[in-house]
């Protein structure tokens, strides 16, 4: 059984479709990505699955379990955790208190217990805190934890989002473009710590990435879409070859300028 499933799945705005009639299904322990030109549908794609805007039609399960209905919180109680595109982390805040955002669900103490400081309280915070130093060290920001967020680098905050997404033991880990602006060497990086986080973390992992080297040398499998609709799915090297995706890419005119090298533009396009 697929570990996430999605039937038919279709979102619109207006007058717009951004989302049309979608399946979709990975297993567990597989790093897939979403690909597709600006304004695919990507993103939309994956608010859906995490609840940030709701089903107009079909399906979302989950490990057995219906996500079509569920809010955010919902969606995060079933260990589904997320980056996003634009990084959002609570910027005045400490290194550290960022991270400990991230363990609210797995606070067992009750409201007297938090205003009277019982000991049930204290001893939850100091396993929480100790988590936080295990997370900075894994995620490579040991020393970190008293800086404020804002403080960090580009880099090292992409890091700190995805250690608060991992303060739930997520087992499942989405990621909106990661590397995105990374250079190279932060890429290449980033890279193996996505492959860490998958053996690592026993979790299953779920990308958006415009960086296609980085995406055909992490995935297990590529869903295409364009505008709203999924035009093509499988293996790095099926993707890579499919005429259908370099039109995506390239546009209509660019892509049949390239008819008689039909692999070899796929290649230059999806590298």
């Amino acid at each position: 059984m697929a570990l996430l499933e999605v039937k038919g799945l279709t979102k619109t705005f207006g007058g717009l479709t951004a989302i049309n009639s979608v399946d979709f299904s990975m297993e567990e322990h597989q790093i897939v990505s979403v690909i597709g030109p600006n304004g695919a549908g990507k993103t939309t794609f994956f608010n859906m699955i995490s609840g940030y805007y709701p089903v107009d039609s079909g399906t979302i399960t989950f490990d057995g379990h219906s996500l079509t209905k569920l809010t955010p919180e919902k969606v995060a109680a079933y260990r589904i955790a997320r980056t996003f595109q634009n990084i959002r982390l609570f910027q005045n805040m400490l290194v550290a208190e960022n991270i400990l955002v991230g363990f609210y669900m797995n606070l067992k103490a009750g409201i007297g217990d938090i205003i009277l400081r019982l000991p049930r309280m204290r001893a939850e915070e100091r396993a929480a805190y100790d988590k936080v130093m295990e997370l900075l060290s894994y995620v490579g920001l040991a020393g970190k934890e008293g800086e404020l967020a804002k403080n960090l680098s580009y880099g090292q905050q992409r890091r700190l989002e995805i250690a608060r997404a991992l303060a739930i033991a997520p087992k499942l880990l989405m990621l909106d473009e990661p590397a995105a602006g990374l250079n190279p060497r932060e890429t290449e990086e980033m890279k193996q710590f996505i492959l860490r986080l998958r053996d690592d973390m026993n979790t299953t992992i779920l990308l958006i990435e415009h960086d296609m080297k980085l995406v055909m040398g992490l995935s297990d499998r590529i869903t295409v879409l364009n505008y709203g609709e999924k035009i093509a799915e499988g293996t790095p090297e099926e993707i890579r070859g499919n005429e259908q995706v370099v039109r995506a890419y390239l546009g209509v005119e660019e892509a049949d300028d390239e008819e008689d090298g039909g692999d070899a533009a796929a290649g230059e396009v999806l590298a």
